[in-house]
């Protein structure tokens, strides 16, 4: 009797699905996403992809959490660090995420679009009420100034950051903005954000 060779998945190709995943569910969103997309996207056949991985679901799961990874992987650890000043916070998350998504520019556009499918499922999955409740960086705004409500100093920072990104696409369509003069943009905006915020901080 022969014996049953056992195929051994091939990482080349199981990253080449995810390259593709992460595309086509970033132009078309997860519901209007099918799995033969992703497979011609990735120029393998359906069979190929169901091998590596079992569903759409269990594929999107991967690469969301990849996602959110990348997103909130920066911003926890800064927020979180009981050592370091509120203003050094408010500099290194301005810093790190404009160096993250100068390099990953879809990820704010993938990222919303999720929150906006399934807000309930994205929290849970970044733990939103520890981020935004429990961190420290919280605690610091509250004790720096009690008649400003922390969430409306955290959503101006990370509007400031995320939207040029989100705007990007607008900005090149219609030819006002060249790459290389957004990308001058985001090395100022690197300065000017922690300084605006500091405006706001000691502002009476």
């Amino acid at each position: 009797m022969a014996k049953k060779i056992k195929i051994e998945p091939d990482t080349s190709t199981e990253e080449k699905i995810k390259e593709a995943a992460r595309k086509v569910f970033t132009q078309k969103g997860y519901a209007a996403t099918r799995t033969r997309d992703i497979a011609e996207e990735a120029g393998i056949n359906l069979a190929l992809l169901n091998y590596y991985f079992r569903s759409k679901e269990k594929l999107f799961e991967i690469i969301m959490m990849e996602k959110m990874h990348a997103l909130f992987g920066v911003l926890v650890p800064v927020l979180n660090d009981s050592t370091t000043s509120l203003e050094k916070k408010i500099e290194l998350v301005s810093v790190n995420y404009i160096e993250l998504l100068s390099h990953t520019p879809d990820l704010p556009l993938f990222v919303l679009s999720e929150i906006r499918s399934s807000p309930q499922a994205f929290g849970e999955r970044m733990q939103a009420n520890k981020l935004i409740k429990d961190s420290h960086f919280i605690k610091q705004l509250t004790e720096k100034r009690k008649d400003l409500h922390p969430l409306q100093f955290l959503m101006s920072l990370l509007g400031m950051l995320l939207f040029p990104f989100i705007a990007r696409p607008v900005f090149g369509s219609v030819g006002v903005l060249a790459q290389k003069e957004f990308d001058f943009l985001m090395e100022e905006r690197k300065r000017l954000i922690p300084q605006w915020m500091k405006l706001i901080l000691n502002s009476n």
